[in-house]
């Protein structure tokens, strides 16, 4: 395990050297085996971040396609730059907040915008949460989230 987190943290910066930012990763262990590294605030934020989250989550497939090439026992990565993750899963939970609000008055299901895998975990964990039942639905980049109650 700690042998993965060096490799992912190394791997990392070295990356982040070659694009001229030198700068200390930080690097943890959630309780699901996914290694966190995160990227501190820095004048590359936009760059690292790119549109939509796009250049942060291909740099996120890159060390865990390393850690995986290299045999390391824990493959999946989760990177995050100056909190970009954090602040956008807050905001997330907010307007999920709602949208259970909504269906538990409403008692009719709702189906949400398709959104990525990371998104739609913060989705199901909130709804079940609040005692509501929750699937994805479709394929690929349609892929989204239908919110009920329970005897839907």
């Amino acid at each position: 395990m700690e042998e993965s987190i060096l490799f992912a943290k190394k791997y990392l910066e070295d990356l982040l050297s070659f694009f001229g930012l030198n700068t200390e990763v930080h690097a943890t262990n959630s309780e699901d085996e996914v290694i966190e590294l995160n990227i501190p605030s820095t004048h590359l934020n936009g760059f690292l971040i790119g549109n939509r989250g796009e250049t942060v989550h291909a740099i996120q497939f890159l060390v865990s396609n390393a850690l995986r090439s290299k045999g390391h026992e824990i493959s999946r990565v989760n990177i995050d730059v100056a909190d970009y993750k954090k602040q956008r899963a807050d905001r997330l939970k907010e307007t999920a907040q709602e949208w259970v609000s909504k269906v538990k008055e409403t008692k009719e299901p709702m189906h949400l915008k398709p959104m990525n895998a990371a998104d739609r975990r913060t989705v199901h964990k909130l709804a079940s949460d609040y005692g509501l039942v929750t699937q994805s639905e479709g394929e690929g980049r349609d892929r989204h989230i239908v919110i009920s109650t329970e005897g839907e």
